[in-house]
């Protein structure tokens, strides 16, 4: 590690390292009584620090946190190193030497001979074809000497920067300048400043399309800002930098396919209004924020609305979802497809993790996968219809009714459930047999009749048995095979509700490992064997 006794003119600001802490200095200058001069340093780690930056009585700077603050002479601080020595350290050109009139480098500590090669010129020169770099943690504090990054290595597509010492955003501009097919960028954990009084950015990142800014400080005035510069921008990560959504991109982030807000709490629902109309955001990380509500007022019920056009993909762990009200607004948006929502108060109240999964399927349409999980063709048949059977009661005392022309239920239903009319029209209006209340548990009332009918051979006998609705799709197959003596790999099964069959023709496959009652099937409903 580089130390230095020296201290730059522009201290004040710096990022530094000691001993692998991070600190920014915030003050130079003597401290009475002790003699010499002093670093007053904010750490990152707050538990690091003794004070708050004050020393008997007086303030001679100020910190976040009360115990953030030390004093620390010059001569243990590593101020760091330029973009380029990092990348040569961290690839091997340290520096060379002879031995016996043979040509080394040093890697490390250790001197290889440089075989294949004439001279150390021709090894450093291998830079020139590197396109992906990582100096993490290489106390990287500025760009270095003018044009030369470009000059040994410009044809770098992909940066890793991350938990460095660069302070100002105008070095990241300084080493970008001279790197033109820089496409992937991280600065994670590098404090940064920005001036506002600098010209405003050109396109030094014109070919940029993944940037990532976690826990960099960095505001939403600032990446606005900064944006500007970024033509083709597709990717940006803002993960904990305490931001808060406080205008709408006018001109800038047009480009964006992917946002990610994670664990910033400050964020709320109402927030996203300011980045509702960006045109490509197809895909939206809001984990860890304060998000209590989801509303798109523009779209009235089962309509769609215009915000977040191009939205695929919605992550909303870990907030503070307990409304049902908010996963019926989800279903506005008019591409969502890939949603997870795992570790909210809806998704861990005392409902069976299964049972909410079945109602999100049913209240959003266009899903097709579900907290990671794929949601097969069958589970949304027998969620939708579960759910139609579930909240049939309390449909038809709000008005429902299975005359279209009297089928009027009341506005404080369709509020709470505004794709049941749609499930009624596409399985038909539950009837009053679907909708006795349920029987005492008894083994008696488990038990389903199913009439089971090989549809390739008419002259199979019907069989008709009585199963336990708990029983697996898999055991079934297994009986049948028995009973019909054909082996279990050819058995093809599916099944057709009467009540579903005067609106569908198809018969619905089943998956092994579901259980009947899943499916919804009921009594009198038929299994159809192919083999």
């Amino acid at each position: 590690m580089i130390m230095s006794d020296s201290v730059p003119s522009d201290v004040i600001g710096r990022r530094i390292d000691v001993n692998g802490e991070l600190a920014t200095v915030r003050y130079f200058g003597s401290v009475p009584p002790i003699t010499g001069h002093w670093l007053g340093v904010e750490w990152d780690n707050p538990e690091r620090g003794k004070h708050d930056g004050s020393h008997e009585g007086i303030v001679y700077f100020k910190c976040r946190h009360p115990t953030g603050g030390s004093f620390i002479r010059p001569n243990r601080v590593n101020f760091g190193v330029d973009f380029l020595t990092a990348i040569k350290n961290r690839y091997g050109l340290e520096n060379t030497k002879q031995e016996d009139g043979i040509e080394m480098i040093v890697i490390g500590n250790k001197p290889v001979e440089t075989i294949g090669f004439d001279s150390v010129k021709k090894f450093q020169s291998q830079l020139s074809r590197l396109k992906e770099v990582s100096v993490w943690n290489s106390a990287v504090s500025c760009a270095g000497s003018e044009g030369e990054i470009a000059q040994i290595c410009p044809n770098i597509r992909k940066i890793d920067l991350s938990k460095n010492l660069l302070s100002s955003w105008n070095e990241v501009t300084f080493i970008a300048d001279q790197l033109k097919c820089l496409e992937v960028l991280d600065l994670s954990e590098n404090k940064l400043k920005f001036s506002y009084d600098s010209p405003s950015p050109s396109f030094t990142f014109s070919a940029l399309k993944v940037l990532v800014l976690n826990r960099t400080g960095i505001t939403w005035t600032e990446v606005l800002w900064c944006a500007q510069g970024w033509p083709v921008l597709e990717e940006l990560y803002l993960t904990s930098n305490d931001i808060i959504i406080s205008e709408r991109p006018t001109d800038v982030l047009q480009t964006i396919k992917l946002l990610d807000f994670s664990y910033n709490q400050s964020i709320d629902g109402d927030q996203l209004f300011q980045i509702a109309y960006l045109p490509r955001l197809e895909q939206l990380i809001l984990s860890d924020n304060r998000i209590s509500t989801l509303h798109f007022p523009d779209a009235g019920i089962g309509c769609k609305t215009s915000m977040f056009p191009s939205l695929k993909c919605l992550v909303l762990n870990s907030n503070q979802i307990s409304q049902w009200s908010s996963i019926n607004e989800l279903d506005k948006l008019q591409s969502l497809q890939y949603l997870s929502c795992t570790q909210n108060p809806l998704t861990e109240g005392s409902k069976e993790p299964q049972t909410i999964r079945q109602l999100i399927i049913a209240k959003i349409g266009q899903l097709k996968t579900l907290n990671k999980c794929e949601i097969f063709r069958e589970e949304r048949y027998g969620a939708e219809l579960d759910y139609r059977k579930t909240f049939g009661n309390e449909w038809k005392n709000a008005g429902g009714h299975q005359d279209p022309d009297k089928n009027k239920p009341n506005n404080e239903f369709i509020i709470a459930h505004p794709r049941y009319q749609l499930l009624c029209l596409k399985y038909g209006a539950p009837e009053d047999g679907e909708l006795k209340p349920q029987e005492p548990f008894m083994l008696k009332n488990q038990l389903l009749t199913l009439t089971i009918k090989c549809l390739h051979q008419p002259d199979q006998k019907v069989l008709v048995k009585q199963l336990p609705e708990s029983m697996t799709i898999q055991k079934v197959k297994g009986l049948l095979s028995r009973l019909l003596k054909v082996p279990i790999s050819e058995l093809k099964l599916s099944y057709e509700s009467p009540k579903v069959s005067r609106f569908s023709k198809i018969p619905v496959k089943l998956s092994l490992s579901l259980e009947i009652q899943i499916y919804n099937i009921s009594n009198q409903s038929r299994y159809y064997l192919g083999f």
